[in-house]
């Protein structure tokens, strides 16, 4: 347990590091908010959103997935799959069914007033990849439970999978100007900086697309997949329209926003 922990730290501060300096040596786009407030809020969602977890599981997935193992949950622990394979299939699964999810928190009125608030983030930068309302977290954390327990998913692949679904989401928030080439190269096996920023548009129809986090198949399969916004990076709006006001958008007011109306 001590050992998990200490990789995910790492990794977080790591990549949040990293991300950082990259904004700030290549930035995509001018801020329109006050970075200070912004970097406070989203941060402070992460400690609300790690201990509403903390107290309210018990055992976490890669803890789970050692007892399904343990006890002959799951598909995978009732037929026999090399060891690569299983990895490598949990990860995949547990990719689609994170898209899967993102796709019903957008359409379903109810979950959408939970996952809204990671959309009415003015800019976009590193840190929007942990702004997320802590009720959002606890149903994706049943979700990705109730996934690893069906699959019987190997310990190792759920830790390598929350690892890297971290990471990437705030790779993909990032401020990052990548080369044109490199990005269209990049985006065929990751989602990119410029792929997921399209998601955070005012549009409607551009906000509904592009639910990926770590892989960008999903959205081409299922016809979800926007290369650019309309107006391009630079031009386009973040955000949501009906959340323009940044006094609007304080810790607080976020954390009561699911039981208010815009």
């Amino acid at each position: 347990m001590q050992r998990e922990q200490a990789v995910r730290l790492s990794v977080f501060a790591g990549v949040l590091l990293l991300v950082a300096l990259g904004e700030m040596l290549s930035p995509r786009r001018p801020l329109a908010d006050n970075k200070r407030r912004r970097w406070f809020t989203n941060l402070t969602m992460v400690v609300i959103d790690t201990a509403a977890v903390w107290l309210l599981f018990p055992v976490l997935p890669v803890a789970l997935a050692g007892v399904a193992e343990a006890r002959g949950w799951g598909i995978f622990n009732a037929v026999q799959t090399a060891p690569w394979l299983k990895f490598l299939i949990s990860f995949l699964v547990l990719d689609f069914i994170i898209y899967l999810q993102h796709v019903l928190f957008h359409h379903t009125p109810i979950l959408w007033r939970l996952h809204r608030m990671h959309h009415t983030d003015l800019d976009l930068d590193v840190t929007t990849g942990n702004r997320f309302h802590p009720l959002e977290i606890i149903i994706s954390m049943l979700i990705k439970m109730a996934a690893v327990v069906i699959l019987g998913a190997p310990a190792q692949a759920v830790l390598a999978f929350e690892v890297v679904l971290n990471a990437c989401s705030m790779f993909n928030h990032g401020n990052i100007k990548l080369p044109a080439t490199f990005d269209r190269l990049l985006r065929l096996v990751l989602v990119t900086p410029d792929m997921h920023r399209v998601h955070h548009s005012t549009l409607v129809r551009e906000t509904n697309s592009n639910f990926g986090f770590n892989f960008p198949w999903w959205d081409r399969l299922c016809g979800t997949y926007r290369p650019q916004p309309e107006k391009g990076h630079l031009d386009m709006t973040i955000g949501l329209k009906e959340y323009r006001d940044p006094q609007r958008l304080t810790l607080l007011r976020l954390l009561v926003q699911p039981f208010t109306s815009p």
